[in-house]
């Protein structure tokens, strides 16, 4: 009998299977003199040329030389392809994102082949100071076919005092197979703890073959330099897990003696979708381009300028070109808007910080050829002028955002610019945080932005919160929706094709995850394809 999959005369597709690592590491370094060290890992991966592009960060564990990450770093696997990985740990000194100001711990290189062919693979970290500076421990799991949340409600009662006068800071951890998969944060002062409720992927707690597997519940007592002590522990199953209300009895690690009651509350099961499940059933990309016509770029006839129309493409153009013919591809017409600020335009020679750059009553540009056509109409008829305001422009957008949030569609506004934001309050509050009308956030819209040329670009930083979610008047943002990318990050290489892949591979890897956390905190569901 045929196997179903088999149709001869065709090369297989999409052979490719995700796997989510998760990384911990034993006896690191102690670069720190009063306490230990606050270690992150970061994860390279080497392309065709051989040079090494960042592909993702754990957390920093503070206080520390034997961190368990929950960040998960999600890669595709490929059977067929020597795919080799970087793993860098740093001691985290400061807010700083350049790793170069941080400490060096050590680092370790592999293949994923040998991760995923290994139950646990270990390999020793390497320092060029340092003879022995511990181990790094590496887990994969293939993950895509188990498409469910599971939201989990947890008290405690009972537990002791840490001290006469002092009450536990308790939080709770929870580990499959011995891998950390969740971390609460901990309640001060209370023997009878109330963690809010959280969120974990099914995967977390389950295998893709079984659907229950023995799951540790632990209770700490958390402390500020990093020795957290272990209150009580309890061994469940998944399928316990599902199964609320249940309550546990916490048992010491070292006399078996009961310590106090671990409560289950709620465990709702819900099904999640993917990025793929939202574009395979009519989710457009709409694209639309801002571009920085600012003085600061220079007149554009000379050779000097950022805008300068020499033989071969400048890095405005270079960028269009990388980004726009990428997301081309899930829009059905390929019509883009695209927009101008900080330039004073035709035909009165007024300031304008919203013109469209075709100059004519329509914005929109037929593909990646119409927008670059346009961009080079456009310059010899302004004149650059200034300052650089984004809210202008991401207003403009966010307004077609709010008319259309019902999942059909999703909007990314791609600027360019070459220097820092003159409105940024503005800019941020728009974006995350309105006095009166509803912010970019909660709208179905992703902001990337390009850094053009050599200027400061730390306000864009500040914008694309990485390192956790913008707060501001006490407020904190919905959800993180501006991905930025310094365009001479990439300028290493000596082929131009190379660095504008990787460009747009840094600037568009959140946008599915954004999209997805959109529908998700919409409650809004893919269509069935057609």
């Amino acid at each position: 009998m045929a196997h179903q999959n088999f149709v001869p005369g065709i090369a297989s597709q999409d052979l490719k299977n995700d796997v989510e690592l998760t990384i911990s590491a034993k006896n690191l370094l102690n670069k720190d003199v009063l306490s230990k060290s606050d270690p992150m890992c970061v994860v390279y991966v080497q392309h065709l040329d051989h040079s090494w592009v960042e592909h993702g960060r754990t957390e920093q564990i503070h206080n520390t030389l034997n961190p368990e990450y929950t960040t998960k770093i999600l890669i595709g696997y490929r059977f067929e392809e020597l795919q080799k990985l970087k793993f860098k740990i740093y001691d985290i000194d400061s807010k700083s994102t350049v790793l170069d100001k941080h400490d060096f711990l050590g680092e370790a290189e592999c293949s994923l082949g040998e991760i995923v062919s290994s139950r646990n693979f270990v390999t020793t970290l390497h320092h060029p100071k340092n003879k022995y500076t511990g181990q790094l421990c590496i887990k994969a799991e293939e993950i895509g076919s188990l498409k469910e949340d599971v939201e989990l409600l947890f008290s405690a009662e009972g537990f002791k005092k840490s001290g006469i006068l002092s009450k536990p800071d308790p939080f709770l951890a929870i580990y499959k197979e011995s891998t950390l998969v969740h971390r609460t944060p901990f309640i001060k002062d209370n023997c009878n703890p109330e963690w809010p409720s959280f969120v974990l992927p099914m995967r977390f707690l389950r295998t893709k073959d079984e659907k229950s597997v023995p799951l540790m519940l632990q209770c700490w007592n958390w402390n500020g330099d990093g020795s957290h002590k272990l209150i009580g522990e309890v061994q469940v199953t998944t399928q316990e897990i599902l199964s609320a209300p249940k309550t546990f009895s916490l048992s010491d690690k070292k006399t078996g003696k009961s310590v106090g009651k671990l409560s289950l509350h709620e465990s709702k099961v819900r099904k999640t979708h993917t990025f793929l499940d939202y574009v395979s059933g009519g989710t457009q990309i709409n694209c639309t381009i801002a571009i920085d016509f600012t003085a600061s770029n220079g007149t554009p006839s000379m050779p000097t300028s950022l805008h300068y129309m020499g033989p071969t493409p400048n890095l405005y153009e270079q960028a269009l070109l990388s980004v726009v013919t990428i997301i081309q591809d899930y829009d059905s017409d390929k019509h883009f808007p695209v927009l101008g600020f900080g330039a004073k335009v035709p035909p009165n020679g007024n300031l304008s910080h919203e013109f469209f750059v075709n100059l004519s009553a329509n914005p929109h540009c037929f593909g990646v050829g119409g927008v670059i056509e346009a961009y080079r109409r456009c310059l010899p008829l302004i004149q650059l002028y200034g300052p650089t305001n984004f809210s202008p422009v991401i207003n403009h957008v966010a307004r077609f955002a709010a008319a259309h949030s019902n999942g059909d569609n999703y909007f990314v506004l791609l600027i360019l610019t070459d220097g820092e934001i003159s409105d940024f309050p503005e800019t941020k509050q728009v974006i995350y945080f309105p006095r009166q009308f509803i912010s970019a956030s909660h709208l179905p819209m992703s902001i990337i932005i390009v850094g053009i040329g050599p200027a400061n670009f730390s306000s864009m930083k500040e914008l694309d919160s990485d390192n956790g979610r913008l707060t501001a008047d006490g407020r904190s943002a919905v959800r993180d929706i501006v991905q930025f990318v310094s365009f001479r990050d990439f300028l290493h290489q000596a082929d131009s094709s190379r660095a504008s892949i990787e460009l747009a591979s840094a600037l568009l890897a959140e946008v599915p995850n954004q999209l997805v956390a959109f529908m998700k905190l919409k409650k809004l569901t893919p269509k069935m394809p057609f």
